[in-house]
């Protein structure tokens, strides 16, 4: 495992953090308590010290797993737990809220669902454009002041955005999608944070497991999966992806003797980003972390992934079908 200090913090984090989103159980078919604790403790016995939830994974099943598995797990002192605010919901209808009265009663709730006094990393999970910028960061900055939380980040939020919240809170985090096929984050979000010393904790590392390497294009999602609704896992955009993850796979086994999943991880770690999301609900799915970690990527690399997604992907899409209604 690789480890990084966030600037102006006193938090040093693993740089794959778990994902728990699909522990929640919500649009990814329902969810095993008991399996999910067990996916926590590998994670952690993996290496992992960071620990990503948010309320609306399952509308708060997410963060209460988490709550139990840390505090089976012990060692407190060793994890540290971000999770989320500004998403209200209402008979399975999300709707975004970051409104300062939704803050202070949400952070209530997350506390007392995760067990804890104090939340480490704090999301705004999505820009609520109805509400002013400035006054969503000065409730999480009284938050933080409180001690109550002790960084604040924003997901999912344009370098304008940002720029509005920082002129009222210390902003540690970024965290927008970020992987080997939705790369949008590039173009600005990316130069913005480095220039202004915000750490980056991209989530969607496996494309929502199209870069797993164990994708087939008979698979079938059904009940809530959200890729029912993911243009990517449509044809013929799917067969151009599961192409694409196969070519990737093969120049990942012959350059460097790996499998497709730590070499899409690796490749978040080496454009700069401090943290990746790894989301998984099965214990197993943790075993292949320790790949992630001896080796590096090559300007060889970088050019032959632009290359395959060049040949294979000729009609991309981005993530933008998981935006919850303003």
């Amino acid at each position: 495992m690789e480890y990084v200090h966030i600037p102006d913090t006193d938090l040093t984090v693993s740089r794959v953090a778990l994902g728990t989103w699909a522990i929640g159980g919500w649009m990814w078919g329902g969810s095993d308590e008991r399996e999910g604790i067990a996916t926590i403790h590998a994670a952690l016995d993996a290496g992992v010290t960071l620990i990503d939830t948010a309320p609306v994974y399952g509308f708060g099943r997410s963060e209460e797993i988490v709550g139990k598995a840390l505090k089976e797990y012990g060692r407190r002192d060793r994890v540290h737990i971000s999770t989320k605010v500004a998403l209200a919901w209402k008979d399975g209808q999300v709707r975004r809220n970051a409104s300062p009265a939704r803050i202070e009663a949400e952070v209530e709730d997350s506390l007392r669902r995760l067990g804890v006094e104090t939340i480490d990393i704090y999301f705004v999970h999505w820009p609520d454009g109805k509400v002013p910028f400035e006054e969503t960061a000065a409730a999480l900055e009284r938050l933080r002041l409180s001690g109550k939380v002790r960084c604040v980040g924003v997901s999912n939020y344009d370098p304008a955005q940002m720029e509005a919240f920082r002129g009222r809170a210390r902003l540690s985090f970024c965290q927008p999608p970020y992987n080997l096929f939705e790369r949008d984050m590039e173009t600005a979000i990316l130069p913005y944070c480095k220039r202004h010393g915000v750490a980056l904790m991209t989530y969607g590392a496996l494309c929502r497991g199209l870069l797993s390497g164990t994708m087939r294009p008979d698979r079938e999602f059904t009940g809530d999966d959200l890729r029912r609704f993911d243009p990517k896992f449509a044809m013929p955009r799917f067969g151009q992806y599961l192409g694409a993850a196969g070519a990737l796979a093969a120049w990942a086994k012959e350059r460097h003797g790996k499998e497709l999943l730590p070499f899409a991880v690796r490749w978040v770690l080496d454009q700069g980003v401090e943290v990746a999301l790894w989301g998984g609900r099965r214990p197993a799915q943790m075993a292949p972390i320790g790949d992630i970690f001896d080796f590096a990527l090559t300007a060889a690399d970088f050019e032959a992934v632009n290359r395959i997604l060049a040949e294979h992907v000729t009609d991309p899409v981005g993530p933008q079908f998981m935006a919850p209604p303003e």
